[in-house]
């Protein structure tokens, strides 16, 4: 056995899990192919000890920490194929290597598509975000947009203004009904159902957004719902079973982070519905104590039918 734990992606989810099997001195391969879903913010807010650092100086300092102890090896590459073979899991990366693990976490992130809207890209993680909770507080109270691409848009537009004056852009994909409204209005919250076309001022930052109709309307910030996919087919090549979640599906996990496939274990963004880099982080942990028990105890017969198990 090459590896007692291999784990796929080296983010906030996977370096925590290769911590704590480290720590028990289980034989662990990290591979990462550096493609972070966060790479594209300038910093991670709300992390405990760690608020307002960069994500890649966050992950590079707890890579130097992880490479202390004797027992990881940490690979820069892509993991493109995964089958189970006998006990093990057989791991073959871009490069043609193949690796072989009695465990296998899965914590792989999610990749994003943003809506189609004029100079919305650019701006993707810095004035144009997700998270209210990771970056609300940095548009320093000023005026907020919620770009409409789904009915949980009503959800992000009744939490954002506590983080500023707040505008539900419909974008003509979504009608608000009376009981929504209300509650919009009862949080102070604006409905504009002529839709953005382009977000103007010098990117990254945002400065107003320009409506079909001609009309600009200033914005220190857009929060969007990006639809998201799993940055690796790992899951559904070893019989994943995958929840659908409000931007996409993610695999299936119980609360040791287990998923329907015995062995394999999953953590982070690819196997939740919320995602934020403290519950990656803490996602990542548990799968590593699950790993790490399941090398001891076994592992059990039946996996719970859902998440919330």
């Amino acid at each position: 056995m090459s590896f007692e734990v291999i784990i796929v992606g080296g983010s906030f989810a996977g370096q925590s899990a290769a911590l704590q099997l480290v720590r028990a001195r289980r034989r662990v391969l990290l591979v990462d192919k550096k493609e972070p879903r966060n790479r594209f913010a300038r910093s991670s807010h709300g992390f405990l000890g760690q608020d307002g650092e960069a994500p890649a100086a966050i992950m590079a300092k707890a890579a130097r920490q992880l490479s202390a102890y004797p027992t990881v090896v940490q690979v820069e590459g892509e993991a493109v194929a995964a089958r189970r073979e006998d006990h093990a899991f057989r791991v073959r990366l871009a490069d043609g290597r193949e690796e072989l693990g009695a465990r296998l976490i899965l914590a792989v992130g999610v990749r994003d598509t943003l809506p189609a809207v004029e100079g919305l890209e650019e701006r993707w993680g810095v004035s144009v975000v997700h998270c209210p909770y990771c970056h609300g507080y940095e548009l320093g109270g000023g005026p907020i947009g919620v770009l409409a691409s789904g009915p949980n848009a009503v959800h992000q537009a009744t939490l954002v203004p506590d983080w500023g004056p707040t505008t539900l852009f419909t974008q003509g994909v979504f009608e608000p009904d009376a009981e929504q409204e209300a509650l919009l209005t009862e949080r102070g919250a604006a409905i504009e159902r002529t839709p953005i076309v382009e977000l103007l001022g010098t990117a990254p930052a945002l400065q107003a957004v320009r409506l079909a109709d001609g009309r600009t309307i200033e914005l220190a910030g857009l929060f969007v719902a990006p639809k998201t996919a799993l940055s690796s087919d790992l899951g559904a090549q070893l019989g994943c079973a995958f929840e659908d979640g409000p931007t996409g599906p993610f695999i299936r996990v119980d609360g040791r982070q287990r998923t329907s496939v015995p062995g394999v274990l999953a953590a982070g963004d690819a196997a939740s519905a919320m995602t934020n880099a403290t519950l990656a982080a803490a996602s990542g942990a548990m799968a590593g104590f699950g790993a790490h028990q399941s090398l001891i105890f076994g592992e059990p017969a039946e996996r719970p039918s859902s998440a919330a198990a």
